[in-house]
């Protein structure tokens, strides 16, 4: 692990973070989402909260973006979460390497019978915000938002009704 922070660490006693560095390849892609289940449930938020399979759902379509659209030979991509206990906000961050020509601003469409295309319109539709800045040196970090309230331990979520 590149580097977790939680409280009591030099951060603010209702906010946790955590970051890590993976490979860009499918295999890191798919490591990101199930690690970001894993720190959801330490958070406070089932695997099956409507919280922890939003969050596993953008950091799974960022992910694979960085992966296949931001692949640099010889850079990784990075993941960081970030909950904000006060508001129930987790913000999720995924930076890449690469360039960007034109970023986006609204998510694209996607042909109806592509198999491809629908990330960011998922991503879209399920945060709260989302967009994304350069990074420095070099490449962009495309980041979402996302409320979370009503999804901790021990509070029904829509998928277990």
């Amino acid at each position: 692990m590149t580097g977790t922070t939680t409280p009591g660490e030099g951060v603010a006693p209702n906010y946790h973070h955590f970051t890590e560095r993976f490979a860009s390849t499918p295999r890191g892609a798919r490591l990101a989402r199930r690690l970001a289940v894993r720190r959801m449930e330490e958070w406070g938020y089932p695997p099956a909260s409507d919280a922890s399979c939003t969050i596993a759902l953008i950091v799974g379509e960022l992910a694979a973006n960085a992966v296949r659209h931001g692949r640099v030979p010889g850079h990784g991509f990075a993941l960081s979460l970030a909950l904000d206990m006060t508001t129930d906000v987790i913000r999720v961050e995924v930076a890449d390497a690469a360039l960007i020509k034109r970023p986006p601003t609204t998510a694209p469409s996607a042909h109806p019978d592509g198999e491809s295309g629908r990330g960011l319109i998922l991503v879209d539709a399920l945060a709260m915000r989302w967009g994304w800045t350069p990074r420095d040196p070099v490449g962009k970090t495309v980041w979402a938002e996302v409320s979370c309230r009503a999804s901790r331990a021990g509070e029904p979520s829509r998928s277990q009704h």
